[in-house]
């Protein structure tokens, strides 16, 4: 009985504090002096975080959460004001409780509109107003139930109203947010007993003035106990940035004393939340990259790293987030090398296999080659990018085996003699022309100059055969080479008369052709060819050379010329053997020096004196290749 006499005195003394700390709650307009007590914006809290009330580094019990659900039958179609949240309020959650065609709208105590405001409805998205942003979402979706809500995280640098608009009847809105302790409760007329959650329906809009009038609002009275915010959890981490759990205790609202759970509304109880805690900073450290590659493929080369010096300075979600700082911070700690020494191998080196070759032509400027390899320490041969390329020897090289220039050139002979029968001249063409191909004075070559006419004999012109021709016949083509015919007859001089006989009697005379190829284009160009070269060998085969060159009428280079009737310009020579010199020092003493000779191993001058007689041999073949 004592006991049930103490709830009572207890809950009679909260609401005697409670009248008397309404009579200090200012009106509007009320003095500078009492708004003051409204909390300022926050400060930077530097090396540390807020709480869900905005105190640096508080333990959230300086604040209280308020909830409320707004809910009536029948309003006129319309504006009306639903509840003022005031400046400094954070976690605000507005939520209609079902579906409906009404609208949430907010405004400034002046009336500015921040969301559907002028009987505009805006589009859902994000809003900036008090020194927040507002997410104000309304689901679309046929089959969802919720209404819309407009949330925001404050704290607010002003005080808001909320207002419904008005289309549907029973409107259900539930509120809540979170303010410090200390923030004042405003009442906006002596003539209502509202409490600081719900404010009253003064403020209205009308449509139709023949709507019913709004039904009266029958104040709550404000609850004895509430729920407070308390942090009981210690900080997740001993350094850097952290979590830590923020519970909820009931507490009499007059004297701020904890009270069991069962004295508040459990459904009004907010779910456990986490703040970020922050007890110092973790240490720096170095964070190092992994090693690049070896800077050279042989040889000795350097591998590097990155090291920076970081320090971790929170957690994303699961994300632990580190920034680079400063390396003195580091200088606790020996810093890791940035740089080691590597060989991944020895360098490969250029070796000359074989001496130069000839000049690849008897006179002029030529080239001749020199077989050159990449050889490993160990003396295979390998690709050439496994050597430096930059300090390969040359394998190519320019010869001048002297001029050519001013050199005797001369055509064919003429096919036909000058005369029918008895005694006549064929003739050829003879120039003098330099290596530039540029044609000289007959005078400027020396040497004897060759005869330009030859005598040609064909025997007495009475009673004599000869091969008649006729006319040739036109061209098979109108342009570039093609044929053309004519008739041959053989036929007998008896003195002025010409009689056909037998072509066996004229067998012994070389028969015309009756065809021949035929060019209606340039016919100016011939082939010129000089005198044969010395023989590149005296035995044992060799070749000999002379230039051979297509010219024009000018006596100039050209295409012209019938590639099939070009004369040879190299042909063999001394193909018979040579006498034997052999040397009695030079012989075999490996018993297999066939095979170091096929494997190439005679350039070695281990294999060269072992096997003398054969490689002997072997390079008198490699240096004769057109002896086989």
């Amino acid at each position: 009985m004592a006991q049930v006499k103490q709830q009572h005195v207890r809950l009679w003394c909260s609401l005697l504090l409670t009248l008397l700390s309404c009579l200090h709650y200012p009106a509007e307009g009320a003095s500078p002096l009492v708004a003051s007590l409204h909390p300022t914006p926050e400060q930077e809290c530097e090396g540390s975080w807020h709480d869900v009330c905005g105190v640096c580094a508080g333990n959230s019990s300086s604040c209280e959460l308020v909830s409320g659900t707004f809910s009536l039958s029948v309003l006129p179609v319309g504006y009306h004001r639903v509840l003022e949240i005031p400046s400094g309020a954070r976690q605000i959650k507005i939520q209609e409780t079902v579906k409906s065609r009404n609208y949430l709208a907010l405004r400034t105590p002046t009336g500015q509109s921040v969301i559907n405001g002028n009987w505009a409805i805006d589009r859902p998205g994000h809003f900036q107003a008090a020194g927040t942003q507002f997410t104000y979402q309304r689901p679309n979706e046929i089959r969802s139930r919720a209404g819309e809500s407009i949330t925001a995280h404050g704290p607010l640098s002003q005080d808001l109203h909320l207002y419904v608009i008005y289309q549907q009847p029973n409107p259900s809105i539930s509120y809540e947010y979170i303010r410090p302790k200390v923030h004042l409760l405003r009442t906006h007329s002596t003539d209502s007993h509202t409490h600081s959650h719900i404010l009253p329906l003064v403020e209205t809009r009308v449509v139709d003035d023949n709507r019913l009038p709004s039904d009266p609002i029958t104040p709550k009275p404000l609850p004895l106990y509430t729920w407070v915010a308390m942090t009981t959890a210690p900080c997740s981490t001993t350094c850097g940035i952290g979590k830590r759990q923020i519970w909820f205790r009931c507490v009499e609202r007059a004297t701020q004393i904890t009270v069991p759970g069962d004295f508040c509304n459990h459904t009004l109880r907010p779910a456990p939340q986490e703040e970020k805690c922050s007890i110092q900073h973790c240490p720096a450290f170095w964070d190092v990259g992994e090693w690049s590659e070896c800077s050279r493929t042989c040889g000795l080369g350097l591998q590097n790293r990155q090291v920076l010096c970081r320090q971790t300075r929170g957690h994303h979600g699961n994300v632990t987030v580190t920034v680079t700082v400063e390396m003195q911070k580091c200088s606790h700690t020996e810093m890791p090398e940035t740089a080691v020494p590597c060989q991944l191998k020895i360098c490969s080196e250029w070796q000359i296999q074989t001496e130069w070759t000839e000049c690849s032509v008897p006179c002029g400027v030529g080239q001749r080659s020199r077989e050159v390899e990449c050889v490993s320490s160990l003396g295979d041969v390998e690709d050439d990018d496994q050597c430096n390329l930059a300090l390969k020897p040359p394998h190519l090289q320019n010869c001048d085996m002297g001029s050519c220039a001013r050199s005797w050139y001369y055509s064919t002979w003429s096919q036909r003699c000058s005369a029918d029968c008895g005694s006549g001249w064929r003739s050829r063409s003879v120039a003098c022309i330099d290596s530039a191909v540029s044609v000289l004075p007959l005078d400027g070559c020396e040497g004897e100059r060759p005869a330009e006419r030859s005598v040609c004999d064909l025997g007495s012109c009475q009673h004599r055969v000869e091969w008649y021709t006729g006319p040739w016949g036109q061209c098979s083509s109108e342009c570039g080479n093609g044929t053309q015919s004519r008739g041959v007859l053989c036929v007998l001089q008896s003195h002025i008369q010409w009689d056909v006989t037998s072509d066996t009697n004229c067998s012994h005379l070389p028969r015309p052709p009756d065809t021949q190829t035929c060019h209606l284009g340039s016919c100016g160009a011939q082939w010129y060819l000089t005198d044969w070269s010395s023989c590149s060998r005296s035995c044992e085969g060799g070749y000999r050379v002379r230039e051979v060159r297509c010219l024009g009428d000018d006596m100039t280079p050209t295409d012209g010329c019938d590639p099939s009737l070009a004369p040879e310009s190299r042909e063999e020579c001394n193909t018979q053997p040579c006498p034997s010199d052999s040397d009695e020092s030079c012989r075999d003493l490996y018993f297999n020096c066939e095979v170091v000779v096929q494997a190439q191993l005679c350039v070695y001058n281990y294999y060269r004196t072992a096997c003398c007689a054969s490689c002997s041999r072997g390079s008198k073949r490699d240096s004769h290749p057109g002896v086989r």
